[in-house]
């Protein structure tokens, strides 16, 4: 069983990763509106495996014992003035969730629940690579700046991604 400390702050996270996915959606539907629908088709792949997410906590409450808790979740934003901006922005996202991430470990510490620990290492893991991947395409669209080529090659790549595929960019 939970402590109410720990299912409280398991049911926020699980709440910020359906935030995660709608953010991913949304970036998705803004670049395929400009035309760059290999990088909308990563965001889309992104989006899954954020939802993927919401799965694991979901499931990882109910077996111990705790109550699912969906709250309301703020609508993303939904339009950005490049996609390396888009890219920027979700590399920052990234970065936030990594720092909720360490501290429900630091919150499953404090209560003594180790089952809980362990259970969040993979997500740990998990955002070393979500946050190198989401910085490796924002970097690789600053130097290809406005170069249609470079672009096209970039938007290429990144539509060629398979859902097995967490940072291969």
């Amino acid at each position: 069983m939970m402590s109410p400390t720990v299912e409280e702050a398991f049911n926020q996270h699980l709440n910020t990763e359906l935030f995660s996915a709608n953010l991913y959606l949304s970036m998705s539907a803004h670049l395929t509106t400009q035309n760059l629908k290999g990088m909308a088709y990563w965001l889309r792949v992104q989006a899954h495996e954020e939802q993927a997410h919401v799965t694991k906590f979901f499931n990882f409450l109910l077996d111990r014992g705790g109550r699912i808790k969906i709250s309301q979740i703020p609508a993303p934003q939904t339009e950005w003035g490049s996609a390396q901006e888009a890219f920027q922005h979700a590399y920052q996202h990234e970065c936030e969730v990594s720092a909720q991430i360490n501290e429900l470990v630091n919150v499953t510490i404090a209560e003594s629940d180790h089952a809980a620990s362990a259970f969040l290492q993979w997500f740990v893991t998990e955002q070393v690579e979500e946050e190198a991947a989401a910085l490796t395409i924002a970097e690789k669209l600053k130097l290809a700046g406005n170069h249609a080529g470079a672009l096209f090659i970039i938007d290429n790549e990144l539509g060629m991604r398979t859902t097995e595929t967490t940072s291969e960019t």
